[in-house]
């Protein structure tokens, strides 16, 4: 047996990053500040963090799908309906502008396609996913517990922060549609623990989104069921 405080120096810095001291809590704050840089900046640092901490990467979600065709087919059909869902029925009910104010500039903008397509992609789907479920279900689990009652407090506390994190830039509805998406999308990876869908269907999401936009037809959307 190993003398107590003989631990090589990288296991003691890995379990320093892995808890919640000082380390610990600079490395959360510096991740979350991350989101301030550039879209993606933050997922780049959990995968360092991880890495350095020796953290699994199945413990952020990062395990293999049965099957990456399906889980791609599956998540895309999520996030197309999901997205229409909201636009057509939640987000009226709610009171929403069927028209997004924060983005309608991006209407037959053919020259922000190119940003935008790896904000959604890179930022959006890969990076948040990483970020507000991966390695924030894996923050909040090692604080509240692995049970029933603790999973679901995550998938709320998580869903809040996601949805206020929408406020600066898309006010009152941003939050209540984010909310809702983090709500959903928490469920589903409390149950799962599995990130490809999600990343696939939150992309998905997102660019039918921004195809409503694009194309103008964001208030026929909204009105094609409750008029």
């Amino acid at each position: 047996m190993k003398p107590r405080g003989l631990d090589p120096p990288d296991d003691r810095l890995a379990a320093a990053l892995r808890g919640f001291g000082p380390l610990g809590l600079v490395a959360i704050l510096a991740i979350f500040a991350g989101n301030l840089l550039f879209v993606p900046f933050s997922a780049i640092l959990v995968l360092l963090w991880a890495a350095r901490s020796r953290t699994p990467w199945r413990a952020l979600g990062l395990v293999r799908p049965r099957s990456w065709i399906g889980g791609l087919a599956i998540g895309l059909a999520f996030g197309i309906s999901l997205k229409l869902a909201m636009k057509a029925l939640v987000m009226p009910l709610l009171g929403a502008d069927p028209v997004n104010q924060a983005y309608h500039h991006l209407a037959g903008n053919t020259a922000a396609l190119p940003g935008m397509l790896y904000l959604i992609i890179i930022g959006a789907g890969f990076g948040e996913e990483i970020v507000w479920r991966g390695w924030m279900f894996e923050r909040l689990g090692r604080l509240l517990g692995p049970g029933i009652g603790a999973k679901a407090a995550i998938v709320i506390i998580t869903a809040i922060l996601f949805g206020l994190a929408h406020y600066p830039e898309q006010g009152l509805p941003g939050v209540q549609q984010a909310l809702i998406f983090g709500l959903l999308f928490g469920a589903i990876y409390a149950r799962a623990g599995r990130l490809w869908m999600l990343i696939c269907a939150h992309a998905a999401f997102d660019l039918t989104a921004l195809a409503l936009i694009y194309w103008d037809v964001e208030t026929e959307v909204a009105r094609a069921l409750l008029g």
